[in-house]
């Protein structure tokens, strides 16, 4: 059975799908997680695992994200991860991945901004006036769909006890920085769904 749940009106936030709705195991609520973000970026996943690591801090529970354990150059797998669990004592895994991610962009043109200079000149009721337009390069509108995936695995059991899709739609202008923002919101989100499932916490 696949229960969605939306966390707010708002277009930008994501929206939580469980994908395995299911009471709590008996190992839980967990209250130390390593977690795991698997991009293609080496930064994007250190920046994704940092937010989620804060998020689950916020809410009392200890977390570690793999990318303070290991070099950037080792691929993340079970050798890589099984290790660092040994090693932490963690009770549970969070593995976060990319489902989708789709981009568009059209450019868009800002609004001129003007200055006039009138001056009178030597025949009656004629004036000189002097136009002077200032306009900035088009901006670069940005409509994408990121959807990610969240498998929580057990430790003890070792096997998945928890999973959800979180997936955002929005716009938003980039002037060639990198916005991490998107993910920020993901990772916030999939916390609270472990709040809310009582998979952390007291």
């Amino acid at each position: 059975m696949v229960v969605t749940t939306a966390l707010a009106a708002c277009a930008a936030v994501p929206q939580i799908t469980r994908l395995e709705a299911q009471s709590a195991p008996a190992d839980t609520p967990y209250k130390n997680i390593l977690v795991v973000s698997l991009f293609d970026s080496f930064d994007s996943r250190r920046y994704h695992e940092k937010e989620t690591v804060k998020a689950l801090e916020d809410l009392g529970t200890q977390a570690v994200a793999l990318t303070s354990q290991v070099d950037l150059r080792e691929p993340v797998n079970r050798d890589t991860i099984l290790p660092v669990v040994k090693k932490l004592g963690v009770d549970a895994v969070l593995v976060t991945q990319v489902s989708n991610l789709r981009t568009t962009a059209k450019a868009q043109n800002r609004r001129p901004e003007s200055t006039h200079n009138i001056r009178p000149t030597y025949y009656y009721n004629v004036f000189s006036v002097e136009l002077t337009e200032y306009e900035e390069p088009p901006a670069v509108q940005y409509n994408f769909d990121l959807a990610l995936r969240a498998d929580l695995f057990s430790v003890e059991s070792k096997e998945s006890v928890w999973a959800v899709a979180s997936e955002t739609k929005d716009k938003s202008e980039l002037d060639g920085d990198r916005d991490y923002s998107k993910y920020v919101d993901q990772a916030t989100a999939v916390v609270r769904a472990l709040k809310q499932d009582r998979l952390i916490g007291k």
